[in-house]
């Protein structure tokens, strides 16, 4: 193990040499903000080149400027939001907990409401989210925003399960794409979209429970999941939110810091945190600088690896 990080309990876990590819030399973890209860759902902005994040029980939004190296309060009151991302246009999509639902941020500022229901019945609590390229968003809706009033509202679920959607561009109807999750987690899409990586956190609330990553195949329309397998088992605490490289591997939260998955499903690293990793994003000009939302704090590193552009 090899350690370059100046912050205590951060550095880097070389497991297979390649992961040292990923590194920029003497570069370091650092921690920019914190003061969170749980830090989630990191979403860049490119046009103005700043993060927005979720602290959930807190009930807020949080946005830190690049440039400056400022965080300041970005939405408060809401609605427990949880995981973000950005559409093709450059607009915030999110998921509520309170309100159980999805919505888009417009450019002036409206809320619009993506998705509360399906087939007349109340979502859970939407957890994450992801924008394909041809517009259509899929989300996870397991039931933490509705098991306590912690980071939500305690309800019963309607659904009577934890499933995952896709939102049509063009109409806007909700699909159930898959049915044979627990705790439908984090997600994301494969560099070519041929498939959706999905987390499964089923053994938060049951020992026995899933831990793991599993890889799903596209249909050639692009609007249906076909065979699917298992990625990865994690082996400290739960995947929960992630994304690609260009190169196809993962950057895994969990319990212990960020794990970092080849496209065959080898951990080739960690990126050690001193707090449970929820999520992680990447941002900067070139995209090369991966943003870790850990419990209270938001962290960064620089790194020789580059996200997907949007």
């Amino acid at each position: 193990m090899a350690d370059f990080g100046s912050l205590e309990g951060t550095g880097f876990e070389l497991i297979e040499p390649e992961f040292a590819r990923c590194l920029a030399g003497p570069e370091r973890v650092q921690r920019l903000w914190t003061g969170g209860r749980w830090c989630e759902g990191p979403a860049w902005f490119p046009a103005h080149r700043s993060l927005v994040w979720s602290d959930i029980p807190n009930n807020r939004m949080l946005r830190f400027d690049e440039l400056n190296g400022t965080v300041g309060l970005f939405r408060e009151a809401s609605n427990n939001a949880n995981g973000n991302t950005v559409d093709r246009e450059g607009r915030l999509v999110s998921c509520e907990h309170l309100t159980r639902r999805v919505t888009r941020t417009e450019h002036d500022g409206r809320i619009t409401v993506l998705a509360d229901r399906w087939q007349g019945l109340r979502l859970n609590s939407p957890n994450d989210v992801v924008v394909r390229s041809d517009g259509s968003i899929w989300f996870t809706d397991p039931s933490y925003g509705i098991l306590s009033d912690y980071e939500g509202a305690t309800a019963d679920s309607e659904i009577g399960a934890c499933h995952v959607y896709r939102i049509d561009p063009a109409t806007g109807v909700v699909d159930k794409v898959a049915d044979d999750f627990v705790k439908p987690n984090g997600l994301a899409f494969s560099p070519d979209e041929s498939l959706l990586y999905i987390a499964d956190t089923g053994a938060s609330h049951d020992p026995g429970g899933p831990r793991h990553i599993r890889r799903l195949e596209l249909s050639s329309d692009g609007r249906r999941l076909g065979a699917s397998s298992l990625f990865a088992t994690c082996g400290k605490g739960y995947f929960d939110g992630f994304r690609l490289d260009r190169q196809g591997r993962l950057w895994c939260s969990a319990g212990d810091g960020v794990h970092v998955y080849t496209a065959d499903g080898r951990l080739i690293g960690k990126i050690r945190i001193p707090e449970t990793v929820a999520n992680v994003c990447f941002g900067g000009p070139k995209l090369n600088r991966l943003y870790i939302c850990a419990t209270s704090s938001l962290y960064a590193v620089y790194l020789k690896a580059n996200g997907l552009p949007l």
